[in-house]
């Protein structure tokens, strides 16, 4: 009945590829909504009358509001009910990874004050005045929480709403992101200018590093529990890096007290490393001879108690590839 009643009128623009677009395919029939190659291209449609709503991220969408008010009536309003839900984040330049890594850290220095119980105190707030370059991974980034505040005191959203962004206390930490179209047309080559795909293409596999307990005996090939884990996931990355042939991985074992694996990672040994506890320590550079490394996404939290120091198991890459490191953490 309001189709053809009180929303025959409309009509809605939005970015093709996205998940917005994904979401109004689901959502409205097909002559309900016009599709834009981008979001500047949603934007002149609107103003052109080609459509009377738009569907993007909420940040976009006030930028266009704040156009209408200078070229149009003023007749356009922003909605209140979220139908997608995109994380947010901040972005930094791939060109240094070492800046990334402690935007990545201070965050996470955010989540933990608020878990924690720390907030904003000036006493314990460290103004250096010596700005003599120091080691990176030597500085207290719990200043971000001491001079500034915690998660929860930075949080100005509908501070009695959080939703979502609510710390964890021992409910599910998994999120799976939206991807938007993952069979769009317009992709890339076949190794995307990536030399770590390049050189595992060359040579016809990948080298896949697993780390397993000091008592593990056995092959990992048949391993289950979290060993067994990170095998399913080094075949991952070989079926997406050779169109489905999930076999062409070869496996090295490291033990959990045996340092060596990250250097094999660090010196091309091995392309990527399953089975550890993302560490700070790797995540900066730590000589000349063993740069930082960049891990994925979480994909194993353990069981510790949420006050302890929980630990969470990630794939780790080096950093000089940072379209390798994309790529891994994409799968």
């Amino acid at each position: 009945q309001k189709r053809y009643d009180e929303c025959f009128s409309i009509m809605i623009c939005v970015e093709s590829s996205s998940t917005h677009y994904d979401f109004l395919k689901t959502a409205f029939p097909s002559d309900y909504f016009k599709v834009g190659s981008s979001l500047k291209e949603v934007t002149e449609m609107l103003f052109n009358d080609t459509c009377n709503a738009i569907a993007s991220e909420k940040t976009f969408i006030l930028n266009v509001l704040l156009l209408n008010e200078v070229i149009r009536d003023g007749k356009f309003i922003l909605g209140t009910k979220m139908m997608t839900k995109e994380p947010y984040g901040i972005i930094t330049r791939n060109s240094d990874h070492e800046f990334s890594d402690i935007i990545n850290w201070v965050i996470r220095a955010l989540f933990f004050g608020e878990e924690q119980g720390l907030t904003k105190d000036p006493t314990l707030c460290q103004n250096y005045t010596d700005l003599t370059l120091h080691d990176v991974s030597d500085l207290d980034f719990m200043n971000s929480v001491y001079c500034v505040g915690n998660y929860r005191e930075i949080y100005v959203v509908e501070p009695n709403n959080r939703g979502m962004n609510q710390i964890n206390n021992g409910t599910g930490m998994l999120y799976a992101v939206p991807t938007g179209n993952i069979a769009r047309d317009t992709t890339m080559g076949p190794d995307a200018g990536s030399s770590t795909l390049t050189k595992i293409r060359k040579e016809g596999s990948l080298n896949c590093g697993v780390i397993v307990p000091d008592n593990f005996a056995g092959n990992v090939r048949g391993s289950d529990k979290l060993v067994g884990m990170g095998v399913d996931y080094c075949r991952t990355l070989a079926a997406a890096i050779f169109i489905g042939d999930s076999e062409e991985v070869n496996f090295s074992t490291f033990t959990e007290t045996d340092n060596s694996s990250f250097g094999a990672l660090a010196n091309g040994t091995i392309d990527v490393l399953v089975g550890g506890r993302v560490q700070r320590k790797y995540d900066f550079e730590m000589s000349p001879f063993l740069g930082g490394f960049h891990f994925s996404t979480p994909y194993y939290y353990g069981n510790e108690a949420s006050r302890e120091d929980v630990s969470f198991y990630s794939l780790a890459t080096r950093e000089d590839d940072a379209l390798f490191a994309s790529f891994v953490n994409c799968i």
